[in-house]
């Protein structure tokens, strides 16, 4: 009987630990973790979008034009560039993250101090090109990650009965897979100021969660692992326009809306339950069905930006987008919700001399920049919010419009209030900027 009992305890807090909105552990309730605890929720982290040059100026580019540049944000901005010039964008990124969090112990029980861990990422973060079509027109193609899921909580048991029963017995929980988007767009433009543009994007990837309970010295007891793997592939749309108004001199506004189509997912959902000893491994629960339910809501954004020529541009961009009422499972007993996202960004670039010859940094682009968000993630009662700072800088190599752009962006997401994980992040991107000019013959003497 006793035994009986101890099983249905550890059970129920397997199950349990699949709820917890926050990383538990008896020692350290954030060693062990991943990418980010935030992205035990929903799709998970959703990416901030953009190549170097649109993440190092605050993340900016729905209202922008440049004809160095490939502008993922605004499908109308394919039309900024040279007749007959291709381009290509290869970006990298580095992100390292300091969490820290109440602590607690894996029963739920309040402990007091703050205790701190992290973490260090290095991925590929987008791939982009370009190619013109006719003279006003152009198209792109490339992929970059649209969301991603990587965590590792760990619990170890603490009750002396239980343990004095079984053994040590130690809990995780884990996260990882993502989805990305591939994208292939194409953009005209109209009366030399009016821009038009839409991309079909293609969502696929996985995403695996799972929750275990290991006997870690005891043979007598199964350790069981359970978890919903998510396999995902849908198509999506997006589109964009843009106008250019000249103003006094050298100086010229564009403005830009884009809109992103509501998009249920497509895919599989694998639903299962394993228990193994140190020789075997049987299944309790496998089982398959089709992902339902699932959408990424309509997006909308706007954005305006003041360019002088080759000098300077200063920006800003809004968007906005309604998760309220999406609903995602294994949270049971978690006071999580989906709400509205909001975006707020303003950034800048300035460039002293483009084409001096003598002093090699006034020929760089300094770029700056500055966010708000406010994620789709409630906990507690709380929207879980992002403010950071950006800053980069465009170096030109060779000729043509070919560049090296790094960025750094530095911020903080979530707080230690209600019981949530603050994040203190430091994100280091490269990108390389590659520019040639096709379709032009050789001539000869």
């Amino acid at each position: 009987m006793v035994k009986t009992a101890a099983l249905l305890r550890v059970s129920v807090v397997a199950i349990l630990l699949t709820a917890l909105p926050h990383p538990v552990a008896a020692q350290d309730p954030l060693a062990g973790n991943g990418y980010s605890p935030y992205s035990l929720f929903g799709f998970g982290d959703l990416v901030r979008p953009g190549t170097t040059y649109n993440l190092s100026m605050g993340g900016i580019g729905i209202g922008d034009r440049n004809v160095r540049y490939i502008n993922l944000l605004n499908p109308a901005a394919v039309t900024a560039r040279e007749a007959k010039s291709f381009m290509m964008d290869f970006g990298l990124e580095n992100r390292n993250v300091l969490f820290q969090g109440n602590a607690a112990t894996s029963l739920g029980e309040t402990a007091t101090g703050v205790l701190t861990s992290a973490d260090n990422t290095f991925n590929m973060h987008h791939i982009a090109a370009t190619l013109p079509i006719a003279r006003h027109s152009a198209f792109k193609l490339g992929v970059m990650p649209y969301s991603t899921v990587s965590y590792t909580f760990t619990a170890d048991e603490t009750s002396d009965a239980l343990i004095a029963e079984s053994g040590d017995i130690r809990y995780t929980k884990n996260g990882t897979g993502g989805i990305y988007q591939a994208f292939l767009g194409a953009g005209v433009t109209l009366w030399d100021r009016l821009s038009l543009g839409a991309d079909v994007d293609y969502y696929f990837g996985s995403i695996d969660r799972s929750s275990a309970a290991s006997f870690r010295n005891s043979a007598s007891y199964r350790s069981l692992e359970s978890g919903w793997k998510y396999n995902v592939s849908c198509f999506g749309g997006k589109l964009g326009l843009q106008y250019a108004q000249p103003l006094t001199g050298a100086l010229e506004a564009v403005a830009g809306v884009t809109y992103g189509f509501s998009t249920p997912l497509r895919g599989g959902v694998q639903r299962y339950a394993y228990g193994s000893t140190a020789s075997r491994t049987d299944t309790i629960v496998s089982r398959n069905h089709s992902l339902e339910n699932y959408r990424i809501p309509s997006e909308w954004g706007a954005g305006l930006t003041l360019r002088h020529a080759e000098r300077w541009m200063l920006g800003f961009d809004y968007s906005r987008q309604d998760w309220t009422g999406m609903t995602f499972e294994g949270y049971p007993g978690v006071d999580f919700s989906a709400g509205v996202a909001q975006n707020f960004r303003a950034g800048f670039e300035v460039t002293p001399n483009r084409y001096d010859v003598r002093h090699w940094l006034r020929r760089l682009t300094y770029r700056g920049g500055a966010y708000r968000e406010y994620s789709h993630v409630f906990l507690n009662g709380s929207q879980v919010t992002t403010t950071g700072f950006t800053l980069g800088v465009g170096i030109p190599v060779f000729r043509y419009y070919n560049s090296i752009n790094v960025g750094v962006d530095f911020g903080q997401r979530g707080s230690l209030d209600n019981n949530l994980v603050r994040e203190r992040y430091f994100l280091f991107t490269i990108s390389f900027n590659l520019h040639d000019i096709w379709f032009i013959p050789t001539l000869y003497n």
